[in-house]
């Protein structure tokens, strides 16, 4: 059998490691970050009827722009953030968010560009980024995994890239990011930036999203996901709001037909049950207060969150500790700095969960 090494693959993916989190049968399974609750016996069966009524037409290719399910996000987005006025040409859908970065750095990465980011944040930024050709420049949050404005706008005057990627709420962290340090990047930016809001809508009442900025800042994407909060993450579908401009600059470089029927449908009856789907948010909220406040209280170290997750640490060895809740049934994440750990915020009884085997593992 050959090994991948005899293969004649690009030099800058010799070495590299398969993205992934682990994927193990546990009892409490809080690694990545999905909304815990599942469907409702009724949307259950408003799912299938949807594919029911696409499935007869399967021998035919899906709607290649996706036009309603974009009208359904836009209407979803003017919602969420009353007076931002999008239509359907602003949105653009994939299938998950990281298509949508994907698609991003293929028409406005590539050789001899870069992109900037600010770590630790989501890691498959600098993993894409180099994978489509890109240069990946890390400028670093600050200590407390906060971003000053200031020292944003001196990194990138100091590299001008061509595409800069701020994550708020952010991924390992949970941090979400004032609306000054995105005005202020943008200010200075040469190029695209793209805030990741894949938990937006875990943030705390009065936080503001980049989706207000997008008048008058033809060069902010900002993207969103059905994953997280919608409950969705089997659904694989990640969209973007943007000037119409950058729509067409996509247009460019994705593949045909790249979102089935089914994944248009199953997305479109989602949305029309979006209060029922994100009814479990408020829960979320409390129950990941409630841990951050237990964790402290435990003697841990932890970074606000205005997600569904929460960082925590620090341990001098975080993978026999990582190891230690495995074997008690729960499983966690080891991603962000060396020392920190993030658990994702489930049920009352995944998190009672959580603390036992927390407790028992030190």
């Amino acid at each position: 059998m050959t090994s991948l090494s005899e293969l004649p693959i690009r030099d800058d993916l010799r070495g590299r490691e398969p993205y992934g989190a682990p994927q193990l049968d546990v009892p409490h399974a809080l690694n990545t970050n999905e909304n815990p609750y599942p469907p409702s016996e009724a949307l259950v069966k408003a799912l299938g009827e949807a594919v029911m009524d696409v499935a007869g037409s399967l021998n035919r290719y899906p709607d290649r722009d996706a036009v309603a399910l974009r009208e359904g996000l836009a209407a979803f987005l003017n919602s969420d953030t009353p007076g931002i006025g999008l239509t359907g040409r602003q949105v653009w859908a994939a299938n998950g968010s990281n298509e949508i970065i994907q698609q991003i750095l293929q028409a406005f990465g590539g050789h001899g560009r870069t992109a900037l980011g600010f770590e630790p944040s989501y890691s498959m930024h600098p993993i894409i980024t180099e994978v489509t050709g890109t240069g990946w420049v890390n400028a670093f949050r600050d200590e407390d995994f906060g971003l000053e404005p200031e020292a944003a706008v001196r990194a990138v005057r100091e590299h001008q890239p061509d595409i800069v990627f701020l994550t708020s709420p952010n991924n390992p962290t949970g941090t979400a990011l004032p609306l000054a340090a995105i005005e202020a990047v943008l200010d200075a930016a040469p190029g695209m930036v793209v805030v990741d809001e894949a938990y937006a809508e875990f943030r705390r009442a009065g936080t503001p999203s980049a989706l207000t900025l997008l008048d008058g800042h033809p060069r902010l994407i900002v993207t969103r996901t059905m994953s997280k909060a919608f409950a969705m993450a089997g659904t694989r579908l990640g969209y973007l709001a943007a000037d119409p401009a950058v729509i067409d600059a996509l247009l460019l470089v994705r593949l045909p037909y790249h979102l089935s029927a089914v994944t248009q449908a199953v997305a479109r009856t989602a949305l029309a049950h979006a209060a029922e789907l994100l009814g479990s948010v408020d829960a979320l909220r409390r129950e990941r207060d409630a841990i951050v406040e237990w964790l402290r209280g435990e003697g841990f170290r932890v970074a606000d969150s205005d997600a569904n997750f929460v960082l925590f640490g620090t341990f001098p060895d975080r993978r026999e500790v990582w190891q230690g809740m495995l074997d008690r049934g729960v499983l966690i994440r080891e991603v962000g700095p060396p020392e920190w750990l993030r658990v994702s915020v489930g049920t009352p009884a995944e998190m009672a969960a959580f603390q036992t085997a927390l407790k028992e593992s030190q």
